[in-house]
């Protein structure tokens, strides 16, 4: 029987079976189910599960797998649930209990703070384009770094790698605007034609209040909240418009109505709120140096642990489009750092199997910048060396303030990021991950970690 195979049949097992499920969902590195009887799932026997390296309660049940091997147990659980991935079942085909589950999910979603929700809903829209900005920014970080090298540049295959490593972030808005329509429930095109007035090159041609229109300007939140009014408008004319008539006139009435607002509104609104979370940041961290390095760092993780992280994207991206680069990124990827320093000096002085074995299968991804697996399967159960890790992050993250290191571009981090590290200070970014490896491994060893906290791993 195949590794995911296996592990598909072995957590259904350990979730009440295939009966209690409700829907299959996954994101990079969890499986998310949705129960129907939520006391049917034995939490430490998922755990116990091999290649399982935690499990997070939150809206719906989220075991913590890896990267790539996620992907293979989600098609086999839904394969043996007879669920799609990403599907939920028909409110009418559900029982009375049934819906009651749902709605329990709903209400846990309603009672999140609005600043969660808010957060929650911008990790939603940038989610999925997280595998498309991974491996463009790799290419082109890559390409960049031969032709800086002097290597290639004028060829054809220079170009060719160039085209696939930017044309994502030529069509950003397009796509952010596509999602974010999505999310909020309204017609994902008309979100992205919300994205495309932003950066249309058309903008220069128009001229108001005196001045002509600057393509980009709002940069990406002015994307968002365009593509969000089109979803608000689009469900107001809706209700009033017949429903013989609405394919015509309720599209061509949101966008009349919206186009007219984003010009004349959000442009210039989301253009002051962008210049002021762009030069407030670089702001801290030239002026606050070492400290505000550290305190960004030091406090990555728990965002991380809450899910809140991925509300960081757009101000990334929106520092790349109003500086051509994000010193930012480099900073929090030191948190990551010290997770793997923390979980190297865990499997130095343990002997506890179990916990040897879950090291040993996230730290590659871990070294490469994705540190789910380790959050939820070794340093957070273990408490302390939790605390420890974000003190390592913390140390590199002074470092690479003091060294004022940037990125071109996002989507990754750990040792995948310093091809995209800018200004040519690649030895310099990854001295900085060493010292917040050197940093999670001292503070784990000395005083973070004793073989008794194992016992319960």
């Amino acid at each position: 029987m195949r590794k995911e195979e296996r592990m598909a049949n072995d957590i259904l097992a350990q979730v009440g079976g295939k009966e209690n499920i409700l829907s299959v969902a996954h994101c990079m590195t969890r499986l998310r189910l949705s129960l129907k009887d939520d006391s049917k799932a034995n939490i430490a026997g998922i755990k116990q599960v091999e290649g399982v390296m935690g499990v997070v309660e939150d809206d719906t049940l989220q075991v913590v797998i890896g990267p790539g091997l996620v992907n293979k147990v989600a098609a086999e659980v839904s394969k043996i649930t007879g669920f799609s991935v990403g599907e939920v079942s028909n409110p009418d085909d559900l029982t009375f209990e049934e819906k009651a589950v749902l709605n329990k999910e709903n209400m846990k979603k309603k009672n999140r703070t609005p600043f969660k929700n808010f957060l929650r809903r911008i990790g939603n829209i940038f989610i999925p384009l997280i595998p498309g900005l991974v491996a463009s920014g790799i290419i082109n970080g890559a390409a960049n770094f031969a032709k800086n090298a002097g290597y290639g540049e004028g060829s054809t295959w220079m170009s060719i790698l160039l085209l696939f490593g930017s044309v994502i972030f030529s069509y950003l808005a397009i796509v952010v605007g596509w999602n974010t329509a999505k999310e909020f429930g309204g017609t994902p095109v008309l979100g992205a034609i919300a994205g495309g007035l932003l950066f249309s090159p058309m903008l220069p041609d128009i001229t108001i209040f005196g001045e002509a229109l600057v393509v980009g300007r709002g940069g990406l939140f002015g994307v968002i909240l365009a593509a969000w009014l089109m979803t608000f408008f689009e469900k107001r004319f809706r209700k009033i418009i017949p429903n013989s008539i609405d394919i015509i006139f309720t599209p061509l009435f949101t966008l009349l109505t919206v186009g007219i607002i984003t010009i004349y509104a959000v442009m210039p609104i989301a253009g002051m709120l962008s210049d002021g979370i762009t030069k407030g940041l670089t702001s801290i961290i030239s002026v606050g140096g070492v400290v505000a390095g550290a305190v960004l760092a030091g406090f990555f993780l728990p965002l991380v642990m809450v899910g809140l992280h991925h509300g960081l994207t757009p101000i990334h991206l929106e520092l790349i489009n109003t500086i051509s680069n994000t010193p930012l990124l480099p900073i929090l990827a030191m948190a990551g750092a010290g997770q793997v320093g923390a979980a190297i000096a865990i499997f130095v002085k343990t002997k506890n199997k179990r916990l040897r074995n879950i090291i040993k299968g996230a730290l590659p991804v871990g070294f490469l910048g994705i540190g789910e697996p380790l959050l939820y399967g070794v340093t957070l159960p273990l408490g302390r060396p939790f605390i420890t890790a974000c003190l390592g992050g913390a140390v590199g993250g002074a470092f690479q303030a003091a060294m004022q290191t940037a990125a071109k571009g996002i989507g990754v981090s750990g040792l995948s990021l310093i091809p995209l590290i800018d200004d040519g200070k690649y030895i310099i970014y990854f001295l900085g991950l060493v010292i917040a490896y050197a940093g999670g491994f001292l503070f784990t060893y000395t005083f973070g970690f004793k073989e008794e906290m194992a016992r319960d791993i």
